[in-house]
């Protein structure tokens, strides 16, 4: 499908917060605007409740020689059983094959803790062809060393040279990423490793996608995949784990830009879903809230 495909790993526990980031892109969407759902199997049928979704089986888009452990958040690869892969790695893996597989002209990365209030559509993420790239230089240095970590990961899987920080960030909510770029990511990964892609990812003990992504557009690719960078997330965050009351939604709330079209409040936070619904409706009632095909 041409146009803009949003993909969203999720799972049960957070199968509301899911419904409510579903309900905003059919409220919102402006065009061609399609949301795939990607779920561990026993969750397909809870989530085959949010119609206008496409719901996946995570296993589509994972190696047959992965195997998730029974009881833990953790797979197996049984190419390379050691050590085991680590959930949140595993998903990782999927945004990426899943990015890959996609026939649309920019994929966006949203997980199920963003909701949309404001209309959105292809145009916030591409110009003149060009998928819109998020980078802010000089944010990355050693008092985030798990974002160092991140960029010498990366800078391994590409096959390029070591370098110091201070380092770029691109770590984004919600990610744009052009599909075409993606498959030629892991292309680029195979020919470093000389091995699958996600085998290679897999046994990484420090990742980051996005990281990954946005070293190679930059220091691989360049222009014109540069051509449209921009350091507006356009989206209000708050990733601390701390839980906001209805006071501190209200802070959060007035921060929001005029051009911000998403808000993204962390899971991790607990942050009360119906404070969070009841704030978010106060601000961008449903009359706001429109469909455009």
């Amino acid at each position: 499908m041409a146009g803009l495909a949003i993909i969203t790993p999720s799972y049960a526990p957070d199968f509301a917060l899911c419904a409510e980031l579903h309900r905003s892109i059919e409220a919102q969407r402006v065009g061609p605007v399609r949301q795939h759902v990607i779920v561990p199997r026993r969750d397909l049928a809870r989530f085959g409740q949010l119609a206008g979704a496409e719901v996946h089986d995570v296993a589509e888009f994972l190696p047959r020689s992965f195997r998730q452990l029974p009881g833990f958040n953790g797979w197996l690869n049984l190419r390379r059983p050691v050590p085991p892969l680590r959930g949140w790695i595993v998903q990782q893996i999927v945004k990426l094959a899943a990015a890959a597989r996609s026939e649309a002209d920019v994929v966006l990365l949203v997980d199920s803790d963003i909701e949309f209030v404001r209309p959105f559509g292809i145009d916030h993420f591409q110009r003149d062809g060009v998928a819109c790239f998020y980078r802010k230089p000089g944010e990355i240095d050693d008092r985030l060393p798990r974002h160092v970590l991140w960029h010498q990961v990366a800078r391994k899987l590409l096959g390029l040279p070591p370098a110091a920080p201070p380092f770029t960030d691109y770590v984004c909510w919600p990610a744009p990423w052009d599909p075409r770029i993606v498959r030629e990511l892991l292309r680029r990964v195979e020919s470093v490793s000389g091995r699958p892609w996600a085998t290679t990812i897999g046994a990484q003990l420090h990742f980051s996608e996005e990281i990954l992504y946005g070293v190679f557009v930059d220091e691989v690719l360049g222009a014109p995949a540069t051509a449209y960078a921009t350091d507006d997330m356009r989206c209000l965050g708050y990733s601390a784990e701390v839980p906001l009351d209805a006071h501190g939604l209200d802070e959060l709330l007035d921060r929001i830009a005029p051009g911000d079209i998403a808000v993204m409040i962390s899971a991790k936070s607990g942050t009360p879903l119906p404070l969070r619904r009841a704030a978010l409706a106060a601000r961008f009632p449903a009359g706001d809230r429109r469909v455009t095909d």
